[in-house]
């Protein structure tokens, strides 16, 4: 048996968001007794199109310590509100998926329910009504408010991002190597990582090896030898183009997803340009064709040549093994559709963190890293599976081939629940909570059949006047918030005025 190992060397291999996530939040957490060092080359471009984030990113800004502001200037960054989902459900017809809740929810029920019973009695607007992300987004406002509180994510420019997290690693004594990674060096015996050999012969060793090498993974998969998990017969979608275009207009703060015959493409505003690409199926579309509905359907000059992104949607049969941690593309990559890239990025960093060998590597804490990082991705893939499954086109065979295929057990639960009766049981581990599963099952054309026999309890003439209190307090929220470009310049210039 191998002695374990005191871990004091960290060595991140790649850079962008991923490594320097890990480095930056590393090195302020537990860098005191650690030796980071990053390796990357500035001859290998990274993938830089995750520009749309989830609330949650905010939990590792907290942890980092970063002013909002900073940030914002930063990475010429935007508020996201949600998604604007166009043409999925069936041509010409949209939805939106907040961050935010919707309407007021009793002990038994979700809001929901008193919605359906309010519909039936044609006493109900859109479900989006009575969110106030929805409609402040669809007016293009925002603003920090408490009561109640506005939830948020953000657009950022990528590659600006990975810059600003290596500012604050290096702050923190993180250490960089410039150069390429020539040879993964193994130990015969106990199959850890050793070194890293690089292009100019320099030999970095380490207790510790992070893989961000994008999908190469060049130490977890290639090195290792560490299978993939193939998801691509629900997640059929292995390529993306992507382009960024000048900005004309201001800035909304919500994404727009918009389907297409045979992918979707993605519109992302920042303050001072906006993120296109397409994703699509190459077993259902040609590159070309793709190309084609992605630049007819920018509004903006290019800035950039289209830059063609071929993936395979999955995970790695493991997240750690032996030394080796993966994070970001190096251990799977689920499409962008919910922007759950950088979140996933940031829980490996989490959850590595909590388990951190210092003694040396164990295999119980690889085995818990490794089981919670794959219930994570795997709920996340569910919830990108159910908009592609739950839909009523039939104007192409990549839509009819997706409405028909088998899905995992637990999602069929999910969608069988919620139309029999409405219930959505949320997970401790599932990203999105209740009222997004609601916001995308009815947006897709899942109605329940039925609502909870609390609603009951409210006559009609109740009913109707709760309904309309909802969407009074809303309007009323929402006549006190600024347009959304507003508030960003008021934001940065307050500060530039504070300096």
């Amino acid at each position: 048996m191998t002695e374990k190992k005191l871990v004091q060397k960290v060595i991140i291999a790649g850079g962008g968001t991923a490594g320097w996530m890990a480095a930056a939040t590393l090195a302020a957490t537990i860098g005191k007794r650690l030796q980071i060092t990053l390796i990357e080359s500035d001859d290998i471009p990274t993938v830089g199109v995750g520009e749309a984030t989830v609330p949650s990113l905010l939990t590792i800004h907290q942890l980092l310590k970063i002013r909002e502001d900073d940030f914002l200037r930063a990475v010429n960054g935007t508020y996201k509100l949600g998604i604007m989902f166009e043409n999925w459900t069936k041509l010409n017809h949209k939805y939106f998926h907040s961050f935010g809740k919707s309407g007021l929810s009793c002990w038994a029920a979700g809001f929901h329910h008193f919605w359906v019973r309010a519909n039936e009695q044609k006493m109900a607007k859109d479900y989006a009504a009575y969110s106030l992300e929805s409609v402040a987004a669809e007016k293009g406002k925002f603003a920090h408010i408490k009561d109640p509180q506005l939830n948020y994510a953000y657009h950022l420019d990528s590659a600006a991002y990975g810059q600003f997290l290596r500012s604050i690693a290096q702050q923190h004594g993180t250490t960089r190597i410039e150069g390429k990674i020539d040879r993964v060096n193994v130990h015969s015996q106990s199959g850890h990582i050793e070194s890293l050999t690089l292009a100019s012969g320099q030999v970095v060793d380490g207790d510790l090896f992070i893989d961000c090498t994008g999908f190469r993974s060049l130490l977890l998969g290639q090195a290792l030898k560490v299978g993939y998990n193939d998801w691509s017969d629900v997640l059929p979608a292995n390529a993306a183009y992507a382009v960024q275009t000048e900005s004309h207009r201001p800035a909304v703060p919500f994404t727009r997803s918009i389907a297409l015959d045979a992918g979707w493409r993605w519109q992302i505003p920042l303050q001072h340009r906006v993120g296109n690409g397409v994703v699509f199926s190459t077993e259902f579309k040609s590159e070309q064709s793709a190309l084609d509905d992605l630049l007819q359907g920018i509004d903006g000059t290019p800035l950039t040549d289209p830059r063609l992104i071929r993936f395979t949607t999955g995970q790695r049969k493991e997240f750690w093994h032996k030394n080796c941690v993966s994070v970001g593309l190096s251990s799977g990559f689920i499409e962008p559709l919910e922007s759950t890239s950088i979140h996933l990025i940031q829980q490996a960093i989490i959850w590595l963190i909590s388990l951190f060998p210092t003694e040396g590597v164990d295999e119980n804490l690889v085995n818990r890293f490794n089981q919670q990082m794959r219930v994570e991705t795997e709920t996340i893939r569910d919830f990108i599976v159910l908009h592609y499954h739950l839909q009523q086109r039939d104007d192409h065979e990549f839509w009819r081939y997706l409405r028909n295929m088998k899905v995992s057990d637990r999602l069929q639960q999910i969608m069988d629940l919620f139309a029999n009766n409405g219930t959505i049981v949320e997970e401790q581990d599932d990203l999105f909570a209740e009222n997004s599963w609601v916001q995308v099952m009815m947006g897709q054309g899942l109605t329940p059949k039925q609502y909870h026999p609390i609603v009951d309890m409210m006559s009609d003439r109740d009913l109707n006047t709760f309904m309309r209190q909802q969407e009074s307090q809303i309007q009323q929220q929402l006549a006190n918030l600024p347009m959304h470009t507003q508030f960003i310049q008021y934001l940065l210039q307050a500060q530039t005025r504070a300096n």
